[in-house]
């Protein structure tokens, strides 16, 4: 059986932490056994890892996010890229497509797909395991895990079966329910309506049939290049409503959507990351990225998240409103994860003439590089400030220490690769500062030192 884990997300339900770039499973709050911060997504892959399903598991995502996932789970992990964010249907059907017309999958293999994000114990993932005899098994086009519900929540999707015994260890899907009352919901269940987690399983062949139908290419390369005309709509509408045949799995267990600040914090082992005090403060959480302290004084039930891109103070009950009211906001990321390390954008000024000044603090891992480029529309200065690396500029490598200050014209072919994790500031100037401003020479250090003269040490 292959796996998709499906990594993607705008990023404004857990604002100000959460940012285009940085989604809420890419976020560092929660505690591994060895008491280490670490993201959803590393929870979730050192959990396949325990099943045995990482060897088997490939990554959709958009490429806004390819360099945060490299970043927190290593280079060499499968990665399928969208070329731009179009839901779940689209991004589901282009797994496919590579898995079929580039990895050579038979037709017959089944496929999973789950959010790469769920919040649950390893045994879940062992039940995941078990969708693949239940599609062969079922004859049905479509598998999928049903939650037994704890409580009867508005929050989620509901799955309805046809009856609640079966004989084999599956029971036939009669119709889905989204998001109803707590009324409704508690009918439900009394029905034995299962949680809809986003899990699910069908046969390669489904898809790529699927496709044909639609006049869609079913050859990976023709499907990138015309991606955008794959309907914007998620896979439950596009196929799970107008599939007949369905069966679900149910899983008696712990799961959870940490898709809020309210439910975040309730797995959370402490209550406060970075600098600050939290006083007088029952069931309140402080997360602070800033290197200022922040002090929470006598105000219970909250959450106060601090980030370079911006202050929540909210309490916790109405968090899950925040997405509404930031999705107009439409500023860059100002913090960002790269394959190499991070950067935080301390300030940036527009002046009247149409210059603009952008000033980054950017750190690289010991041993990474950022690739040899050049910029169109802009110059640079960096200062470093911490650390040693070597410095290319126009075919020269330089040794660079704490001090140094590098001056970078436009047009100028530059970088940098870390020797100790290296921190410079960066000062661009220029009438466009933007990351497609960028013309990526040579990726590796490897290239560069074969193409440039080390001049100094």
């Amino acid at each position: 059986m292959k796996l998709v884990l499906l990594s993607g997300g705008s990023g404004k339900r857990l604002w100000p932490l959460s940012n285009d770039a940085r989604s809420k499973q890419f976020l560092k709050v929660l505690e591994s056994e060895n008491g280490e911060l670490r993201s959803m997504v590393q929870r979730v892959w050192s959990q396949l890892g325990n099943v045995g399903l990482t060897d088997s598991a490939v990554i959709a995502t958009s490429k806004s996010q390819v360099d945060m996932i490299q970043s927190q789970l290593g280079q060499d992990v499968p990665i399928i890229i969208e070329p731009m964010r179009r839901d779940t249907f689209p991004a589901i059907a282009l797994a496919s497509v590579y898995l079929y017309s580039v990895e050579g999958i038979r037709l017959d293999e089944v496929v999973a797909v789950l959010p790469v994000d769920p919040y649950v114990e390893d045994r879940f993932f062992h039940r995941v395991k078990d969708l693949e005899e239940t599609v062969l098994a079922s004859g049905a086009d479509l598998a999928l895990i049903g939650v037994e519900p704890t409580y009867p929540s508005a929050k989620y999707g509901y799955i309805v079966p046809t009856s609640t015994s079966s004989e084999s260890d599956y029971l036939r899907v009669s119709h889905f329910t989204e998001k109803p009352t707590e009324e409704k919901a508690a009918e439900l269940i009394e029905q034995g309506a299962l949680w809809n987690c986003g899990v699910f399983a069908f046969k390669l062949d489904y898809m790529i049939s699927l496709l044909k139908e639609k006049g869609l290419p079913t050859q990976y390369e023709e499907l990138l290049k015309q991606y955008e005309r794959l309907p914007k709509i998620s896979f439950d509408y596009e196929v799970v409503e107008k599939t007949k045949h369905i069966v679900v799995l149910p899983y008696e267990g712990y799961w959870k959507d940490l898709g809020t600040w309210n439910t975040l914090t309730e797995e959370m082992a402490t209550e406060q990351i970075g600098k600050g005090i939290i006083a007088d403060s029952e069931n309140t959480h402080l997360i602070n990225e800033l290197d200022i302290p922040v002090t929470v004084l006598g105000v219970s039930n909250a959450i106060v998240a601090v980030s370079p891109d911006g202050i929540l103070v909210s309490d916790k009950a109405t968090s899950p409103r925040i997405k509404e009211l930031v999705n107009d906001f439409d500023q860059r990321p100002m913090y960002e994860e790269r394959r190499w390390g991070w950067y935080r954008v301390l300030d940036y000024t527009k002046f009247e003439d149409g210059r603009e000044v952008l000033t980054k603090r950017i750190g690289v891992t010991a041993g990474k590089n950022l690739s040899y480029q050049m910029h169109r529309h802009r110059s640079e200065v960096w200062t470093i400030i911490k650390g040693e690396g070597e410095f290319a500029l126009d075919g020269e490598i330089h040794f660079v220490k704490p001090g140094d200050v590098l001056e970078i014209p436009v047009g100028a072919k530059h970088g940098i690769k870390a020797i100790t994790d290296l921190e410079f500031i960066e000062v661009q100037t220029g009438t466009q500062l933007i990351e497609e401003d960028i013309v990526r020479i040579y990726m590796t250090w490897e290239e560069v030192e074969q193409h440039c003269l080390f001049v100094s040490h």
